[in-house]
């Protein structure tokens, strides 16, 4: 029987949320989700000078908009918790006690300052730094004596001497490392506390993890995770290492870059489906041509065989595309309930005609902070050149357009009931009572109350949105102008 799969997502509270740390969440829930397993959230702030107040929110926010919902975490618990690293410090210890006794692991007395003289000889003799195992063969009794004197020690991981350890990822395929590369490691520090790599070994196996998916930095600790799991005798999971989200050909993406954070996404008006969605195909390829994928079809198509060796590169343009096709696959009424507060934001003028506004505005949003600078002339008409009333193809001049403005005012000051439809009906109504093409119209309204070659809507859209009051204060002034 196939064991139930759970994978895990286990960040450090560092404040922020890059995409490559995204990518690893989503990449863990999907193929928890696509066999129907369980996706667990471990908070690993062991690190407390990287750590920063706040930033566990930061996480929980982050998952919680993109939808990546856990199944046990710090805040709903669990039968193998606590979820976070700090609350499980007094179980390790024991753990590599175990393997003291067993005989992969063995005490170190080294103080700094030894260390130090050993890795100054070793940088003047050009070899790799590694620690030269002097209390590796130390007698039971030698070990005792230290340890009744109160010497401080690490715990430190026995690596074997010879031979070669081999491991499996499901992207790079059978590794193979020497074995006298590897350094033994520290699994425990002098005041107790669990190195990362041994803490991660130890939840890992005790949460019942059996897919660890993370970043290829890892590949080289790998086989040192795998030196563990067989020391203790436990089963190794499955690995998927996946490459760098990098901004450029030779750069990662970097919070020091100023590099985009989720948070920094949704703040410059994306979607979080959309994001996501671009995220899943960084370093991951469908089968078909399909792109466009929401959350629930990627936990069925999701295969680990699409994942890519390759690094991917973050293409801002691409971001954009996607999202303005989340965009347009809106409703009205979803579009409005997003769009709302970035017009609130932009415009302090109470605008006439908001769901009107709300649909003009709709096609020509890709993001949602473009909806700014297509309303940036609703609070004030903006300084425009009177050249602008010339229009080759409508056939207008400064001189037809002041005309057709005059003609248009009294006709826009006696109409009562203010509505889209109604001066729609009222200036088409006189455009063929003049007998002239709509554009002799049209345009020079445009003109007159936007101060604007392209706006969202058209002439009508725009008196309607703008109130009667003011759309006839502007017409007003055009043709103060224009005189």
């Amino acid at each position: 029987m196939e064991k139930r799969v759970r994978t895990r997502f286990a960040p450090s509270p560092t404040g922020y949320m890059h995409i490559g740390n995204l990518r690893t969440a989503l990449y863990a829930y999907l193929i928890a989700k696509k066999d129907g397993g369980d996706f667990i959230l471990r908070i690993e702030d062991t690190d407390q000078e990287r750590y920063v107040e706040g930033a566990v929110d930061v996480i929980y926010n982050t998952l919680r908009i993109a939808g990546l919902k856990w199944d046990e975490g710090p805040d709903i618990g669990g039968p193998v918790g606590p979820y976070v690293q700090s609350e499980r410090m007094g179980m390790f210890k024991s753990y590599a006690e175990q393997l003291v006794e067993k005989g992969e692991a063995y005490y170190c007395f080294c103080d700094k300052e030894r260390l130090d003289s050993v890795r100054k000889a070793q940088e003047e003799a050009r070899l790799d730094p590694m620690y030269d195992r002097h209390c590796r063969d130390l007698s039971k009794e030698e070990v005792q004596e230290k340890l009744n004197a109160g010497i401080p020690y690490v715990i430190r991981q026995k690596m074997p001497l010879t031979g070669t350890t081999t491991f499996h990822d499901e992207i790079y395929g059978d590794i193979s490392v020497e074995n006298a590369t590897l350094d033994d490691q520290i699994l425990i520090k002098t005041d107790g506390m669990p190195t990362y790599n041994f803490a991660n070994v130890v939840d890992d196996h005790l949460m019942g993890i059996t897919h660890v998916i993370r970043g290829n930095e890892y590949l080289s600790s790998a086989p040192k995770y795998n030196l563990l799991y067989k020391a203790f005798g436990w089963d190794v999971p499955v690995y998927i290492h996946c490459a760098p989200v990098m901004k450029d050909q030779s750069h990662k993406l970097s919070k020091r870059n100023g590099d985009a954070s989720f948070q920094d996404l949704m703040a410059k008006g994306y979607l979080p489906e959309a994001v996501l969605n671009y995220i899943c195909l960084l370093g991951w390829a469908p089968t078909g041509e399909q792109e466009i994928y929401s959350l629930e079809e990627l936990c069925s198509v999701f295969d680990i065989k699409g994942i890519s060796k390759s690094p991917a590169i973050f293409d801002g343009m691409k971001l954009r595309a996607i999202n303005a096709k989340y965009v347009a696959a809106l409703t009205e009424e979803q579009y409005a309930q997003i769009a709302v507060p970035y017009i609130k934001e932009s415009v302090k003028r109470e605008i006439a005609d908001m769901p009107l506004l709300c649909r003009v505005l709709k096609p020509r949003t890709e993001i949602f902070t473009d909806i700014a600078e297509h309303i940036d002339f609703i609070d004030d008409l903006p300084e425009y050149d009177l050249e602008m009333y010339r229009h080759k193809k409508m056939k207008t001049t400064p001189e037809t357009s002041l005309d057709a403005l005059t003609k248009l005012l009294p006709v826009l000051e006696s109409l009562e009931n203010w509505t889209a439809e109604n001066i729609h009906e009222t200036v088409f109504g006189l455009i063929a009572q003049l007998e002239v093409k709509n554009g002799f119209m049209l345009w020079p309204l445009r003109t007159a109350v936007s101060g604007k070659q392209c706006t969202p809507g058209g002439g009508t859209d725009l008196c309607a949105i703008l109130g009667k009051e003011e759309t006839l204060r502007r017409i007003r002034i055009a043709i103060e102008r224009l005189s």
